[in-house]
């Protein structure tokens, strides 16, 4: 045998006959589960240059947070067959778990580093709903909704439709727009009691 020649790395004693390695060679960390705080992880230390070895025991990536095709929900809830008339797999991604971000926050910026995004989809909310009186009803993101909605009384309504006109029209650069409030020092909660917005 050639000195040149790589030679195979010997077959643990541990290992099931029936089972292969899967293993390339020695690695810095090993991470179990592609979940998202797992995906983070394992791309912070790849930025640092360490070599990860990222399994999992799924057959798709995202463990308990994974959007599923059609054949992956089904199997995971063991539900039998995909019937027919439900169409392409492809036409379907449900979410296990929804997930919501702020879009200039610390996890945003995490994910950017990490390049995690790669294998991210993101899309802005078209709308947040409450389930009351046995109803499922929008809660209002602009004045006009805030009058119309049935889930504030009418002085409410009042209160949160001018809480909504401050912050569509605030600027962090023009002090005009602030009314005399200073956000850098203010908690939400106080920003909240200002206009009058109570819990209930």
């Amino acid at each position: 045998m050639s000195t040149d020649e790589a030679t195979p790395n010997p077959r643990p004693e541990w290992l099931p006959a029936d089972k292969e390695i899967l293993a390339d060679g020695e690695y810095d960390a090993i991470v179990m589960g592609t979940g998202l705080k797992e995906c983070i992880l394992s791309g912070l230390l790849s930025t640092q240059g360490l070599k990860i070895l990222h399994i999992d025991r799924n057959n798709y990536y995202g463990a308990d947070c994974a959007s599923l095709n059609l054949t992956n929900l089904y199997d995971k809830f063991q539900a039998g067959e995909v019937p027919e008339y439900l169409g392409s797999n492809r036409d379907y991604n449900v979410d296990l778990i929804p997930k919501f971000i702020m879009a200039c926050g610390n996890l945003t910026k995490m994910l950017l580093h990490t390049k995690v995004t790669r294998y991210l989809d993101f899309k802005s909310i078209d709308g947040s709903y409450v389930y009351c009186g046995s109803k499922i009803l929008k809660v209002p993101a602009t004045p006009n909704e805030a009058l119309s909605s049935s889930l504030m009384g009418l002085f409410e309504k009042r209160r949160f439709r001018k809480f909504l006109i401050y912050i569509d029209q605030y600027e962090a650069d023009k002090p005009e727009t602030h009314e005399g409030l200073d956000l850098t020092k203010m908690t939400m909660r106080q920003l909240y009691v200002h206009f009058g917005l109570v819990e209930g």
